[in-house]
């Protein structure tokens, strides 16, 4: 076996090789010794000088020495006739590194030629042959005519493979073929895909040369219109180069970008004025001027001034005011520490937004706000590569750009809301801009260039933290704001909404006014928020009824809206009012619940009804929930005797615990105690105190456990007319926090135990 480098041979074409490698001139000199036929197998990688078995295709062709000529330098170059395909069997590698090659083959007979199927397939591939030659015109007409003169389908298959087709592995397709007419229909296939491939290169031709034609008559009239321009005093167009040499010169970038932008400007002399690319250049050099690199605003750090604007503005969110006093005071101290990145959590309409406002007023810094809800590809954070088609920066370096200066706060509005798509994840290139240790040097795509991001004070506000990945939320200090107390949005709709809403509806004092109690009125009975929107949203809707009135009726001079004439404006209460009831009932607790509107007085329901120990619960509740039933459940059975309950009430009753507004989903853990006490209740016939709320979460053995949400709980409890709230003993040093009127107004019960809640709940107990 003789291996063939980039060539195939077929039986009935005469093949002439030169042999230069070893093996191939051993197994020649083997073969002509022993008058023995050679096998021609072609190997799959030409470049290999020693392949392996498996690097040969499975189809070759048996050949006879016809001539050769040993030449002086080794090789051998000879002729051969080919005379039958051969299939391998197995081949046999040489022993000794440069020996022959062995082949077991089969030798392969062509068949079908004389079917009729053969006959129209060869028409075909005549039809297709002349089509080809039509399209490349190179092809000789001597080779054309002997292959026109070729009657058996097999052998102008194989005449026309082994002359006219340059792949390899074309040539290899026919070649194993040992049918005529599939031979002949392969060969149809090759040529329509060969005259295909040729007609579309010569329409890329055409097209490549009618652009460049096109693009050196631009190229030379333009040049032409330059020389006349400047004949007559009017050629400016160099001068761009020069402007904008000078801009980059003047600016304060690093000089390892000025080098890169001078490199930009000097392409402006070498592409043509009304070409796409100058205008691609133009736009990135002056986006890059447009850079604050060394512009910088004067931090303040006036502490008592910082204090004074965020009391003007804000009412409560006390957490947020002392950590921005403490990052002012620590910037006093140690200008050169860099920034802590804040993130405040809190449901909608709680000032997140407005706070970062009074944040930059306070500091002296420009403010911007970038809005990440929604965005799904990666290049919204760091921008396209600016030779894509309407390429630009990504939001954080536009940012810097809209803010002209670069120590702003920046706000990252909504970063609880980035999505992610086959784009690329944007929340992944945002933890290297909110990294201190890395974005000393943020690149974006478009710009590509370091841009330093450390002096920039970024914040971002988030509704939920459990849709921020984990590794962005390390980067973070997280600051929760929760829900406004009553008193608190009282003040705010004094000092900041009823101003606002009344100038922009050309109402003033004079002319308009609202009572506390009306306002009152609005948030208990017309808004259910955390926040202060929807709040406002009514009080504008009664400036604007207002504005009408005295429009309407040029006699009335004063609007003056009361806690009596307020339905007469905005309707009918929305909301009904939390009250107690109004006699101890059995089986009927008040719990309370934080929930996204605030705090809730929950009354919770049990009931115990003859049947087989089967527990319902309804209301739309959680898996936790549910958790904590099982859990009250059980703590009663175990203690059954000590609560006065039958030991077997769990085989003989059925459970029901309901908790009330069941189209509201309610999930957490700090309901275990009502349940408790509402089941100890209906089982034991004592009723519950009317005037007693509670919270906390129950274990096993009947301990209660710490809860969240106690401001706005025990805020609920408040409006309800609750006197006494029972809440766990580890929540007291929550106290605190709760708003200074609630907390003058209950009696808190601290409890440690089951026991000493039902102590003080039930009656008689």
């Amino acid at each position: 076996m003789i291996p063939l480098r980039g060539a195939v041979a077929f039986p009935g074409t005469p093949i002439s090789l030169e042999l230069e490698r070893k093996m191939s001139v051993s197994a020649f000199e083997e073969a002509e010794k022993n008058n023995f036929p050679i096998f021609l197998l072609t190997q799959k990688n030409p470049i290999d000088s020693l392949p392996k078995p498996n690097e040969f295709y499975n189809m070759g062709t048996i050949c006879k020495i016809k001539q050769f000529v040993k030449l002086s330098n080794g090789n051998v170059r000879l002729v051969a006739d080919c005379e039958a395909r051969g299939e391998v069997q197995s081949l046999i590698e040489p022993r000794i590194r440069g020996g022959a090659w062995r082949a077991n083959v089969v030798p392969k007979v062509t068949v079908g030629d004389d079917d009729a199927g053969t006959k129209a397939a060869m028409i075909e591939a005549k039809s297709d042959l002349a089509e080809y030659t039509s399209v490349i015109p190179e092809i000789s007409n001597e080779l054309l005519s002997e292959a026109d003169a070729i009657s058996e389908g097999g052998k102008f298959a194989d005449f026309v493979a082994a002359n006219l087709f340059g792949s390899i592995r074309d040539k290899m397709r026919i070649l194993k073929e040992t049918d005529s007419f599939n031979r002949l229909v392969e060969l149809s296939v090759v040529l329509s895909e060969q005259t295909e491939l040729a007609k579309l290169q010569k329409d890329i031709h055409k097209k490549v040369k009618k652009r460049i034609d096109r693009n050196q008559k631009e190229y030379y009239i333009s040049e032409q219109i330059k020389v006349l321009k400047t004949e007559l005093g009017e050629g400016n167009e160099d001068n761009e180069k020069d402007k904008y040499t000078e801009l980059i010169s003047k600016s304060g970038m690093p000089t390892n970008c000025k080098e890169k932008l001078l490199k930009e400007a000097s392409k402006l002399s070498k592409v043509p004025f009304n070409s796409a690319e100058y205008g691609v250049i133009c736009n990135y050099l002056d986006i890059c001027l447009e850079l604050p690199w060394d512009v910088k605003t004067n931090d303040r750090n006036d502490i008592s001034y910082a204090r004074k604007i965020l009391e003007r503005d804000h009412d409560g969110l006390e957490k947020v005011k002392e950590r921005v006093i403490e990052y002012l005071a620590v910037r006093k101290l140690a200008p050169d520490v860099k920034n802590q990145i804040l993130c405040l959590v809190g449901p909608p309409g709680t000032g997140k937004t407005s706070i970062v406002k009074s944040i930059s007023e306070a500091m002296n810094r420009n403010y911007v706000r970038v809005s990440l809800g929604g965005v799904r590809d990666e290049a919204d954070i760091r921008g396209h590569r600016k030779t894509y088609v309407a390429s630009m920066p990504g939001r954080i370096i536009n940012g810097i750009m809209r803010s002209k200066s670069s120590n702003p706060v920046m706000l990252l509005d909504e970063i609880d809301k980035l999505t992610r798509d086959s784009h690329g994840d944007p929340a992944s290139a945002l933890m290297e801009v909110l990294d201190t240790e890395q974005n000393k040097e943020f690149r974006d795509h478009f710009i590509e260039m370091p841009f330093d991001l450390s002096d920039v004070m970024f914040i971002a506000t988030a509704n939920n933290l459990e849709t921020i990945p984990a590794p962005l939320l390390d980067r973070m200090e997280v600051i929760e704001l929760k829900s406004y107390s009553l008193n608190e949005k009282l003040s705010i709709a004094k000092r900041h909404l009823i101003p606002k809403q009344a100038e922009r509806h050309g109402l003033t004092k004079k002319t308009f006014k609202i009572s506390d109690m009306a306002i009152k009125e609005i948030i208990e009975c017309y808004t259910k928020e955390a926040g202060v929107r929807n709040l406002e949203r009514e009080i504008s809707s009664l400036c604007r009824k207002a504005a009408r009135k005295l429009v309407e009726d040029e006699k009335i001079k004063f609007v003056s809206i009361s806690s009596k004439n307020l339905a007469d404006y905005i309707g009918s209460r929305k909301i009904i009012p939390e009250k107690i009831s109004e006699k101890d009932e059995i089986g009927v607790v008040n719990g309370l619940a934080y929930t996204e509107f605030g705090g809730a007085l929950l009354k919770v329901e049990a009931s115990a009804l003859s049947g087989s120990g089967k527990i319902e619960l309804t209301g739309k509740l959680g898996d936790v929930m549910k958790e904590s039933a099982k859990a009250a459940v059980t703590y009663i059975r175990a203690n059954a005797e000590d609560l006065g309950i039958e030991k077997d009430f769990y085989s003989k009753k059925d459970l029901h615990i309901h908790f009330p507004e069941s189209a509201v989903p309610k999930d957490g853990p700090s309901a275990g105690v009502t349940m408790v006490t509402a089941l100890v209740s209906e089982l034991s016939g004592r009723p519950v105190q009317r005037n007693v709320a509670m919270t906390g979460e129950v274990t096993l053995k009947g301990k209660v456990l710490a809860i969240g949400g106690l401001k706005e709980k025990t805020m609920a409890a408040y409006k309800a007319g609750i006197k006494t709230v029972l809440i766990p003993k580890e929540n007291l040093k929550d106290l605190d926090e709760i708003d200074k009127t609630v907390r003058e107004s209950l009696n808190f019960i601290p409890c440690e135990t089951v026991s000493d809640v039902l102590k003080n709940a039930v009656v008689g107990h």
